[in-house]
């Protein structure tokens, strides 16, 4: 079926009354007025203007200028028909100095696209970070240092306290695993460290941040508390062979159990606490931490890109985003990639999806990201993304399979609403429904744009 025919009743797949369809971006992807309004520097701003760090010396000062923009975005959200917009606030914007003093100024911007969100009837979901932390926090050891935990708590507290009265959705976290690993471990994020311990440390206190942060949301009178985690399904090249099962055991452990078990289960797994205690960072872990970390949530946020494939093999080096991962390779997988080199594989969403309910039942569901980057043309006023449009239906499809199979899952946002700045890849990088002109901020709906419109308008696929 293309984006423009329609389809007989008895050939969609319908999802639940009151299923959540959205998009998301993130305050340093899209915001761009970097230094208005007493928002002070990120780690991201320190990242992108050290050389090599990000491709072309992109950096996220203009980004997409939603800052300025925010109204014509939220009314080419409402024509795709989207429920809910989920996206995040920027923690140098509230709170310039790390802690301390509130920034007004910074809190009445979220306070316009809120308000402009429920006017055109949009569910605004919040993150609170995503990424972007205070250059001044990381001067001070960042997710190194306990104290950036209760930090952490009090933006929460300040948020919620601005914007409660008109939002019932709430997120801590976004992809801790990108902070602590990519952050810490390998240094292709900011802030760009190389230090396993580091790593370990930063795990453990942004699970810290986000159980404080649930206790002061809660305070704040939040109705909806969640933490959005990047999981994937990983398979053992050979299923029978014990060696690449111990393999993707480990490797599940540092991208899946490490943050799902304190959060859902109270406490972390064997094997990952048995690695803290390799890299010297057990430590960190003091008592009354468990019970913070699993304050019970509301929601969990799964964002789903790609599936990993792993095998044993004698000799190979870690891989330097899963310390402790020697003797691990990770073998080429049949199947098409998108520009970033990424496996398309509907199937490890919807397995996901699946093992969540079944390993931590009890705790609803949400894909809060989810999409593909390619190679986008504006040709005559359209893009044509066919690749895009055959990814999200697939995924699609296989969100609604894992429903049938008992996934208690309450929506699906896509990944992104808008082209925007790609962290260390910067511009070059396009995962928007709606193309970005950078040079003019002209904005272009795709087709996998009208193809989701109909999807949300259909309520199935």
């Amino acid at each position: 079926m293309t984006i423009v025919e329609e389809a007989t009743d008895t050939h969609l797949l319908r999802f639940p009354d009151g299923f959540r369809w959205g998009a998301a971006t993130a305050a340093y992807q899209v915001e761009g007025a970097a230094q208005a309004d007493g928002r002070s520097p990120s780690i991201w701003d320190t990242f992108a203007r050290t050389p090599g760090k990000v491709d072309f010396g992109h950096n996220g000062d203009v980004a997409c200028d939603h800052y300025h923009r925010f109204a014509d975005d939220v009314a080419l959200m409402a024509d795709l028909g989207l429920g809910t917009y989920r996206f995040s606030v920027a923690w140098p914007r509230i709170k310039p100095d790390g802690g301390g003093p509130v920034n007004p100024r910074g809190l009445d911007f979220y306070d316009r696209l809120v308000d402009a969100l429920l006017a055109a009837g949009i569910e605004p979901m919040v993150t609170l970070y995503h990424w972007d932390l205070p250059q001044v926090l990381e001067d001070r050891g960042g997710w190194t240092n306990r104290d950036t935990a209760h930090s952490f708590a009090e933006l929460a507290a300040a948020t919620v306290a601005r914007l409660g009265d008109r939002v019932s959705a709430w997120t801590t976290l976004n992809e801790p695993w990108c902070s602590a690993f990519l952050g810490y471990a390998s240094g292709a994020h900011a802030p760009g460290r190389r230090d396993p311990r580091a790593a370990f440390e930063a795990v453990h206190h942004l699970l810290l941040a986000h159980g404080e942060g649930v206790s002061a949301l809660r305070a704040g009178g939040a109705r909806e508390v969640s933490l959005t985690l990047n999981l994937t399904r990983v398979a053992p090249h050979d299923p029978t062979d014990p060696h690449d099962q111990a393999a993707a055991l480990l490797i599940d452990g540092l991208q899946n159990r490490i943050f799902l078990d304190p959060v859902l289960k109270g406490g972390y797994p064997a094997d990952m606490r048995e690695l803290f205690e390799r890299f010297g960072a057990a430590g960190v872990i003091r008592d009354g931490d468990a019970e913070t970390i699993a304050a019970p949530i509301d929601l969990l946020g799964v964002n789903y890109y790609q599936p990993s494939v792993v095998a044993a093999q004698v000799g190979a080096p870690p891989n330097p985003v899963y310390p402790g991962s020697e003797g691990i390779a990770y073998p080429a997988q049949d199947a098409p990639v998108t520009a970033m080199d990424w496996p398309v594989d509907p199937s490890g969403l919807g397995d996901v999806l699946v093992r969540l309910s079944v390993d931590y039942p009890g705790t609803p569901l949400i894909v809060t990201e989810n999409g593909a980057s390619y190679v986008d043309t504006l040709v005559d006023g359209r893009v044509a993304d066919p690749d895009r449009v055959e990814f999200f239906d697939g995924h699609v499809r296989a969100v609604h399979d894992a429903i049938r199979r008992g996934a208690d899952l309450r929506g699906y946002l896509a990944w992104s609403l808008l082209d925007n700045f790609e962290w260390a890849y910067g511009y070059d990088k396009r995962f928007g429904l709606i193309y970005v002109d950078y040079a003019t901020q002209a904005r272009v709906p795709k087709d996998s744009a009208l193809w989701f419109r109909e999807v949300i308008r259909r309520n199935a696929v």
